[in-house]
């Protein structure tokens, strides 16, 4: 619970800083593009994240290799991450500052699971819904688990809606159970 404080902390900074300069958008994209050079480069992010490299030989690193590359406001959130010895939270930060970014537009966003992909007008009809349901406008993300039978499970804002064939089928199951013993 207290690393998803100090998450959203760093992040709720970041967001403000951003927005003070009428960055937050472009703060996102750069956000985005240091989550995929950190997945794809594990070597730069473990370096980044060692206890055993000091900061200033992190910070060194990081203006050399980032500065022409991403904005001030970026680098700065970086070398405060070095700082704190706050880099593997980076991911998370990131999650957190996607959620301000959202509800600052008035939307949240969603996973949608299915057992195979839906189409465009499929995922606008869920979000619809959901949207009703929650009272604000829904993004939804379409994944894969075949672990349904069919039918849908939407999970936003720490809500799960199980519309699945297997919620339905433990459903039925607990009725039936629960009548035998009646």
């Amino acid at each position: 619970m207290a690393e998803l404080t100090i998450d959203m902390t760093y992040a709720k900074g970041l967001f403000l800083a951003a927005q003070q300069r009428d960055k937050a958008e472009e703060i996102l994209e750069e956000l985005a593009s240091l989550s995929d050079l950190f997945h794809q480069e594990t070597a730069f992010f473990d370096f980044i994240c060692s206890p055993v490299i000091s900061g200033s030989e992190k910070k060194t690193v990081v203006s050399t290799v980032l500065k022409d590359r991403i904005s001030d406001e970026m680098v700065n959130f970086l070398m405060i991450l070095i700082d704190k010895g706050r880099g593997r939270h980076f991911d998370k930060m990131r999650y957190q500052y996607i959620k301000l970014f959202n509800e600052s537009k008035g939307y949240t966003t969603g996973m949608l699971y299915s057992v195979s992909p839906l189409s465009g007008e499929q995922i606008e009809a869920f979000e619809e819904k959901t949207g009703t349901y929650l009272g604000k406008e829904v993004k939804l993300t379409n994944k894969i688990d075949t672990s349904l039978l069919g039918g849908v499970r939407i999970f936003v804002d720490g809500k799960l809606i199980d519309a699945s064939v297997k919620k339905r089928l433990e459903d039925l199951m607990e009725t039936l159970d629960q009548q035998k013993y009646a």
